[in-house]
């Protein structure tokens, strides 16, 4: 039976001081409060710069045994380099993110909207990834979103991320032994609240999903207003 992974993308936002976490808690332990509530987080930060090997080892000593760190892989990668003359920066990023040891999740190689699809970008780029460590593609493009492209996914055993977004639809499936989905709001990105009905056609959908995986990653990032922390406890009650 596949284990539920559920959290949100990051834990430290401003406002959710008083709204979640206690108003007298230092922003030191706001990771290990956050760890009491939900089994994972996905580190957004490492997208826009590399955490020191000290942030990595206090995140790993601030969370507690299970706890699982997804980790959004840099945007040098895939955003400046798309996917291309990256061996580098890829291997110094692999190497970081190893610090996070029994505790690292998937590495989470979001593709710009602008980036469409090439199927042998992407199979190049997929042979350059360690095979022992868990990888999961978010396409921004439609033109991803086909049969070819999970089947190439399939081949190289890395997930495909199943998204929910305005003016994008993306299909539910798993092309490796883990699902994983991210959740950026409904009706406007980042900043709508998911209706319960919603996430308990979602939790239904994703439970059918799950007979037949290890794990399911799941992971809210409407942040604003704490939408994220409301719905990211919801539907693990929906799925328990």
């Amino acid at each position: 039976m596949a284990r539920y992974f559920v959290g949100t993308s990051g834990w430290y936002y401003d406002d959710w001081k008083g709204r979640f976490y206690p108003e007298k808690l230092p922003r030191a332990k706001w990771l290990e409060f956050y760890a009491r509530h939900f089994t994972t987080v996905e580190l957004n930060n490492t997208f826009y710069r590399l955490p020191s090997e000290e942030a990595f080892t206090k995140w790993y000593d601030s969370s507690p045994p299970g706890f699982a760190f997804a980790v959004k892989v840099s945007r040098f990668i895939t955003h400046i380099k798309r996917l291309k003359n990256c061996d580098e920066a890829l291997g110094n990023f692999m190497s970081r993110t190893t610090l996070l040891k029994d505790k690292l999740g998937p590495r989470l190689y979001q593709l710009p909207p602008g980036l469409h699809r090439d199927d042998d970008l992407l199979t190049a780029f997929l042979e350059r990834l360690p095979r022992e460590l868990k990888h999961v593609i978010e396409f921004r493009h439609q033109s991803w979103l086909v049969e070819d492209v999970f089947d190439i996914l399939r081949r190289y055993r890395v997930g495909f991320c199943v998204f929910d977004m305005p003016r994008l639809e993306c299909p539910l499936l798993a092309t490796t032994n883990f699902a994983y989905i991210r959740f950026h709001g409904r009706d406007s990105l980042y900043s709508s609240c998911y209706a319960d009905e919603e996430l308990a056609d979602w939790a239904g959908r994703i439970a059918e999903l799950a007979q037949n995986l290890d794990a399911v990653y799941i992971y809210f990032n409407n942040d604003i207003e704490g939408y994220a922390l409301k719905n990211a406890e919801a539907i693990k009650k929906y799925l328990a």
